[in-house]
């Protein structure tokens, strides 16, 4: 690497800058990337009045974005104009730049745009014969062309002038990922304009004039549709409309979130904080709702000047905006609270019963027992029954199961451990008609020296929850978190053995799983190759819109291997390649972990629970998931007796 030159230079005399120096000094923050320029340009469409906007793009953008409207168009003898920095007809003066109405109030971005790429703009208003061309600049002539009413911008070769620029830019995929989000954002806020988007003459979307909720249906998927609830409050100048989606309905990325200030598509802390406090009570974790929210209020009370692309705006009175938020968004969700608790709302399919436990990819904790037709069945205890059972003996009932319950003598509960031969199963008289489990040995001697820590397993609890039996009393284990933290730590101690330069074990899927991907998830599936392999994941690009799995890490060959490709990408893109082996590892292991771990309502044998306490055992940091909750609790045969007062 070279040393920075330190020589001195010849002091220069201050000095004014040229007008297209300027201009690229100003595209350096104005057109960051191609969407930069598709949201710029689509801003301008709307503030002409646009009913109709039709979006071109070729190599990502890079090459060429057309956007065309049917606005009012731009008189000839303004079109110069246009193209020329600081020059605009939605602001004249101070006031005016305290009560901006309009998408677009600055009047650089044409000017911005021209001096790293080549512009072309064609506009006709109503009442022209025919339409006017200018080309490059400000500087260029106006002549006559063709064209029906309102604008088409042509950008080509972006960067032509600056190919310093050009190398930061992604592959075209990504980029056009990029601007396809752009548009996407803009068409969910106007419903009452159509919106088409190629790419490289291919049509991807197209919008037809709707109503808000046939429009982000169509963007955020009939998933979101199904699962939404509409807000519309108002409270003195401020009005919030839209709609939220349940909490049942969450997601692990937080792809689904639009809010919008006057018609602007925002990221406000204020604003982003308030509806996820409204959340707080009925989704946890790290679950993300989906929402689509449109905050009006006087443009007097929100200033949008604060930064250049506009994302970011600061509100007179934030506190005020956000309690009026997480008030409605609160009261919104307020019908639903008895989710939380594993209830399902009404908007939920018939196909998606109570007796199912599952909805939409989320186990429910006790949707089965609700089932008119449960029956649940008992694992037997692996100790089987002390001589001398008698009416000492428990039972546990039967509900047409065809497996021994658990039974257990308490009678002489210290014999279990103080005995010289093992203990073998064992048939209650009430029980002798019924078939029995085969018996399971336990070996006294073991169970006295600890061998075995957590003991042996005896039953599930709601299929959450493994009880098991250890020289101590009662064990209590989560099951989900224990085999959370199992994976994570084998994950963990894989990945580093691949960078000790042994190779990662991967599991080629038979058939490879496919799913439609949007723009970026592909362009990054494609950019960071060489990251997925280094985690064990071959994720093919087979379109545009499709990515196939071609093989997963062993370790989580039986997870969803969709939903274990898209928080692998997710994490790749918005942290990079090398920061995601480096500094974000353990998280991406940890959600990996998470979504592979057992979960509730799986119906584990006694041989499974045994296993997975015997796994736990030789674990590290096994007493917690990688969250931090513990993964099990013993309860001592001491505080069984006092909660049962035996002996008093």
């Amino acid at each position: 690497m070279n040393a920075p030159d330190t020589t001195p230079r010849t002091p220069r005399p201050i000095q004014a800058l040229p007008d297209q120096l300027i201009s690229q000094i100003a595209a350096g923050e104005v057109v960051e990337r191609p969407s930069a320029v598709v949201k710029e340009l689509l801003e301008n469409a709307l503030d002409a009045g646009a009913s109709q906007i039709t979006v071109r793009l070729e190599e990502g953008g890079v090459k060429r974005i057309a956007i065309t409207d049917n606005g009012r168009g731009i008189p000839p003898e303004q079109m110069p104009l246009a193209l020329a920095r600081h020059a605009t007809s939605k602001i004249a003066s101070l006031d005016d730049l305290e009560n901006v109405g309009t998408l677009g109030f600055r009047g650089e971005a044409l000017a911005s745009i021209a001096s790293v790429a080549a512009v072309t703009l064609t506009s006709r208003t109503a009442d022209a014969a025919h339409a006017w061309e200018i080309v490059g600049s400000h500087n260029g002539t106006v002549a006559p062309s063709s064209g029906a009413q309102g604008t088409t911008v042509d950008v080509q070769d972006l960067y032509f002038n600056t190919p310093a620029r050009r190398k930061f830019l992604k592959s075209e995929q990504t980029e056009f990922g990029h601007c396809a989000e752009v548009v996407r954002r803009i068409a969910l806020a106007r419903p009452d304009v159509s919106f088409s988007l190629s790419h490289n003459g291919r049509t991807i979307d197209h919008w037809n004039v709707s109503e808000m909720a046939k429009r982000s249906a169509h963007i955020l998927g009939e998933g979101f549709a199904e699962a939404r609830l509409a807000i519309d409050e108002s409270a003195g100048p401020l009005r919030l409309h839209g709609y939220t989606g349940l909490p049942t309905a969450s997601k692990a990325r937080a792809d689904g979130q639009f809010f919008y200030v006057n018609g602007r598509f925002v990221r406000d802390k204020v604003l982003v904080h308030a509806v996820k406090a409204a959340y707080q009570d009925v989704l946890h974790g790290d679950r993300f709702p989906s929402y689509v929210l449109a905050l009006d209020l006087d443009p007097a009370l929100v200033d949008v000047n604060v930064h250049p692309s506009k994302i970011e705006v600061r509100f007179r009175d934030s506190r005020a905006v956000h309690q009026f938020v997480f008030h409605a968004v609160q009261r919104a969700l307020a019908q639903t609270s008895a989710t939380s608790h594993g209830s399902v709302p009404s908007p939920l399919p018939a196909a998606e019963s109570l007796g199912s436990a599952t909805w939409r990819g989320e186990q429910t904790s006790f949707g089965p027992l609700l089932a008119p037709d449960y029956s649940p069945t008992f694992s037997p205890s692996p100790f089987g029954q002390r001589d001398g059972g008698g009416t000492a003996g428990f039972v546990a009932p039967r509900f047409g199961g065809n497996e021994g319950g658990v039974a257990q003598s308490t009678e002489k509960y210290g014999a279990l451990f103080g005995g010289s031969g093992p203990v073998t199963g064992y048939r209650a008289e009430s029980d002798m008609a019924l078939p029995q489990a085969s018996p399971f040995t336990v070996s006294p001697a073991a169970m006295a020296q600890e061998e075995f820590p957590l003991g042996f397993a005896l039953a599930q609890l709601h299929g959450i929850y493994i009880l098991a039996q250890n020289a101590k009393g009662l064990v209590l284990v989560d099951m989900h978190a224990a085999h959370e933290r199992i994976l994570y730590e084998q994950l963990k101690t894989a990945l580093d053995s691949r960078v000790a330069g042994e190779e990662m074990q991967v599991q080629p899927l038979l058939i490879p799983v496919t799913f439609y991907a949007d723009a970026v998830e592909v362009g990054t599936a494609s950019e960071h190759q060489e990251t997925l392999q280094a985690l064990g994941f071959d994720i093919a690009t087979l379109s545009p819109t499709t990515l196939a799995v071609r093989s997963v890490p062993v370790l989580l060959k039986n997870a969803d291997a969709q939903t274990l490709a898209r928080d692998v990408l997710r994490d790749v893109r918005e942290f990079g390649g090398s920061r995601v082996l480096i500094e974000r590892q353990n998280e991406l292991l940890g959600t990996l972990a998470c979504h592979t771990a057992v979960r509730a309502n799986r119906i584990l044998s006694t041989q499974e629970m045994n296993a997975l306490l015997r796994q736990m055992e030789i674990t590290e940091r096994a007493d917690q998931c990688n969250h931090g909750r513990p993964t099990w609790v013993q309860v001592e045969i001491g505080a069984l007796d006092k909660l049962f007062l035996r002996g008093q």
